[in-house]
């Protein structure tokens, strides 16, 4: 099942991933002769990595558990796996011991991460949780990416919109996204990452499936085994309101926190992109305008949430 994330044979089905993909040609193969199958033959990958082909046969079809962290290595730089693909492929081949699968609660931001979110007024900010649930936004935030969804959203665990889903199954942040396949790769490599680090988080392995079984695209991408950690990089935008913008994002895990992490999004000075962003903050109600503190001020991201648990202590 295309869902499923810790699996026997998910390092065979990685390892394998990557030896289709793999030039032998760059890697100093020489080949004689038109190659009857793409990438790498098992025992070509066995020789550029040190170890015999019985042995690496027997890795790769999930018969030989517990390989040491040198072979492991020594196989990740035959392939010339970067850093997460290398972290990726040690976790899969030393999972953790097997366990049932914690439940799906949902995840409860820090009051310090929502007073940053508010701290950052012309700075698009989300909070990201595991699964990329957004557990916060700044209002800016809210405008550039998701100004069709209630501001609100964040607050309530049950209806708490998902990056990845939205940009799959929403399409409004479909045409949001100017260079939508580049950016649905890169997400989909990047859960998997994810789901490589938390392989018993429910949350996880149910949008895996939900994604696999909704979406063809999601399937296909998530068959290629792709891995990336999106620290960095930039996202080519076309908003509704002040036209194509390019944004870069820094993705910043937080401390204590399994897993969540911050999102900011940044434009280059002088360019167009700045230009649109200060269009966008010229023309960005108040979206929490119906809701009011107690002072009457517009509530931040932390007021919202602290209504929202005073409300479900009331139940």
């Amino acid at each position: 099942m295309p869902g499923m994330v810790t699996s026997v044979g998910d390092l065979g089905q990685f390892l394998r991933a990557r030896r289709d993909a793999a030039d032998p040609a760059h890697l100093g193969i020489v080949s004689y002769g038109q190659r009857r199958v793409p990438g790498l033959r098992r025992d070509e990958l066995a020789q550029l990595a040190g170890v015999s082909v019985a042995y690496y046969t027997r890795l790769e079809q999930g018969q030989s558990v517990n390989a040491s962290a040198s072979v492991i290595d020594a196989i990740a730089t035959a392939l010339r796996l970067n850093h997460a693909e290398r972290t990726h492929l040690h976790a899969l081949a030393r999972p953790a011991p097997a366990r049932r699968r914690r439940a799906a609660r949902p995840e409860r931001p820090s009051d310090g991460a929502l007073q940053l979110l508010d701290a950052m007024p012309e700075v698009p900010a989300l909070l990201l949780g595991r699964s990329t649930d957004i557990l916060g936004w700044n209002r800016l935030g809210h405008q550039l990416f998701a100004s069709h969804l209630d501001a609100s959203a964040p607050g309530w665990p049950g209806e708490r919109p998902n990056q990845i889903r939205l940009l799959f199954r929403d399409p409004h942040t479909r045409e949001l996204h100017r260079r939508w396949d580049e950016e649905a790769t890169r997400a989909v490599a990047s859960l998997r990452y994810v789901a490589g680090n938390y392989p018993d988080d429910r949350a996880v392995a149910e949008l895996i499936g939900e994604l696999s079984m909704h979406s063809r695209e999601f399937a296909r991408l998530w068959a290629h085994h792709g891995v990336v950690l999106c620290s960095s990089g930039t996202k080519y935008l076309h908003h509704p309101v002040v036209g194509d913008l390019d944004v870069h994002y820094e993705s910043m895990y937080l401390p204590d926190s399994e897993g969540q992490r911050l999102m900011t999004h940044t434009v280059t000075p002088g360019s167009s992109s700045e230009a649109a962003l200060r269009l966008l903050i010229r023309q960005t109600p108040d979206a929490n305008a119906a809701i009011r503190n107690p002072d009457g001020t517009p509530p931040t991201s932390l007021s919202l949430e602290n209504t929202r648990r005073e409300r479900l202590a009331w139940r």
